[in-house]
């Protein structure tokens, strides 16, 4: 199978090369979730009351594959820096170490999704209406959290060997399942919002299935779980990893934050038909950051790999590339929301009023979206060259400390109601991402000077 060469190739190319199959396996990777929306939506007489309670399941949804990323996305940073440097020994040992963490993760998930799945959901804003559509399907989404946790958190492994085609593939396999067996479930069988979430759990099967499948018999370094007599000596690697994983970890679970405080203040402001709204901004928003996504995934093993090796300048080159990227698509899509928003939410629903509502909240909450590119680019770079104070302290600064205050500030001290909830995100992006950037430029790029004049 074709690999992209981390030692020799161009930059720009290695970085294409390795964005493009992350952003088609990451278009794909949307109709997990992003299918089911549209089809829940378009169940008769309960589409808009179903997708809102699919929406309060989002936080659970999100922290199941932060905690993927937390063991996943943490080692192949460490994996891929330790190949840079040669050690292919240590990098087994990372990868080996961070397959363990995800399969323990996802049992205890599980067990703890299935037996609290109904407090939760009434803590995250769900109403006795809500409540019998949101139930089934959380129980249901969580007995696939395994194959989920595999599928998600392994996959940056078979990008960082290089495999960025195959990392495609993978998950190729499972959305395509997801798009053929969603309307089967849902229409043809009548199981309607449970249907939905059996597709996804048949579909993450057959993702994980391929992962381990290549990872075992395929790939170069070839993976499995820790041996009991290992555990003791791959400690300070579990260590670094979760250290290492906890940023982007952190990002993910306070998007949960934040969906559950938006969702209990729409409640109380707009109600439930406003939690409906938030679930097609939130939509929408993880179609326009999926190519942002691919980007920094794809950039991410090979700023990795070159600063393993000591090469300075094909780091410093490979930023630059990312950030073009990222800003030049961002741009476009930007301008998108801002001309045509009824466009973007007419595939989540078809419901006039519902529309009604959600365009200005979708223009409102898109206002400054462009300053969180900033955040991205810092990020991606603190979490790939193993910063890890660095990428833990902007996950934390942008949603806890100033996007969940704003939530309730704006909405009740200064009494905007619901357009406060969507406020808060333009101003967060503005601050946080400009602080996050401009650190990086302050830290990382002395750095690379000095790694050049030894």
């Amino acid at each position: 199978m074709k690999r992209i060469d981390f030692d020799n190739g161009n930059v720009a190319g290695n970085i294409l090369n390795a964005a493009i199959p992350m952003l088609v396996a990451q278009i794909l990777s949307l109709l997990y979730n992003i299918v089911d929306r549209i089809y829940i939506a378009r169940i008769p007489d309960v589409g808009t009351a179903a997708l809102g309670a699919v929406g309060l399941c989002f936080p659970i949804i999100t922290i199941v594959t932060a905690c993927s990323n937390l063991f996943g996305s943490g080692g192949a940073p460490l994996f891929s820096i330790s190949r840079g440097m040669g050690d292919s020994k240590k990098a087994n040992r990372i990868m080996n170490t961070s397959f363990s963490m995800v399969c323990a993760g996802a049992v205890v998930l599980t067990i703890l999704g299935i037996v609290f799945a109904k407090p939760i959901l009434v803590l995250f804003g769900a109403s006795d209406n809500a409540l019998s559509y949101a139930y089934p399907y959380m129980t249901i989404f969580m007995l696939g959290t395994l194959p989920s946790m595999i599928s998600t958190g392994m996959n940056p492994f078979i990008n960082a060997q290089g495999y960025a085609t195959t990392g495609m593939l993978s998950v190729a396999i499972g959305a395509i399942a997801n798009f053929i067996l969603d309307p089967i479930f849902i229409f043809v069988l009548g199981l309607g919002i449970s249907g939905a979430a059996i597709a996804t759990v048949i579909s993450q099967i057959l993702s994980a299935s391929f992962v381990i499948f290549f990872l075992r018999c395929k790939s170069e370094l070839k993976i499995r779980l820790l041996h009991l007599n290992e555990i003791i000596g791959c400690v300070e690697y579990a260590k670094n990893i979760v250290s290492l994983g906890t940023a982007g970890f952190i990002m993910q679970v306070t998007n949960s934050l934040v969906s559950i405080c938006c969702n209990n203040v729409l409640s109380v402001t707009g109600g439930d038909v406003y939690i409906s709204v938030m679930t097609i901004v939130s939509s929408v928003r993880q179609m326009v950051e999926t190519p942002i996504y691919a980007i920094n995934e794809g950039s991410s093993p090979i700023l990795s790999y070159n600063y393993g090796a000591n090469r300075p300048g094909r780091v410093r080159k490979a930023g630059v590339v990312m950030g073009c990227l990222i800003l030049g698509y961002t741009a476009i899509m930007w301008t998108l929301i801002i001309v045509a928003p009824h466009f973007l939410i007419q595939i989540f629903s078809s419901d006039s009023a519902l529309i009604a509502d959600a365009v200005p909240a979708l223009k409102l909450y898109f206002a400054a979206f462009i300053f969180m590119d900033l955040q991205y680019i810092g990020q991606t770079f603190f979490k790939s060259l193993n910063k890890k104070k660095h990428a833990i302290f902007f996950s934390l600064l942008r949603k806890v400390v100033i996007v969940v205050p704003l939530t309730y500030i704006f909405p009740y001290l200064f009494n905007m109601g619901s357009n406060g909830v969507f406020l808060a995100e333009p101003i967060s992006n503005v601050i946080g991402g400009s602080m996050c950037f401009i650190t990086m430029l302050c830290t990382i790029l002395p750095e690379l000077k000095r790694m050049e004049n030894k």
